[in-house]
């Protein structure tokens, strides 16, 4: 199974953007930002891999300033 993770540099922003996506029907969720991820507001969003162009897009149209980018993760 894969995880995939939108990081940002902003505690805000990360919930600004879990809600978007839950608003949109995707079953996002906050979670504490992985050590490999290297960048610390201390939130991510976990999104589900099998949304995931759909997340990117509603990610990109949302013009967060404090995304980072996304990482995958095996689990």
């Amino acid at each position: 199974m894969t995880k995939l993770i939108a990081v940002f540099r902003s505690r805000t922003q990360a919930a600004d953007c879990c809600f978007r996506l839950k608003r949109a029907g995707v079953n996002a969720r906050l979670i504490n930002t992985p050590k490999q991820a290297n960048v610390g507001c201390g939130l991510s969003v976990e999104l589900p891999e099998r949304y995931g162009d759909r997340c990117k897009k509603i990610i990109a149209r949302a013009n967060f300033s404090a995304f980072y980018g996304y990482l995958t993760l095996k689990a």
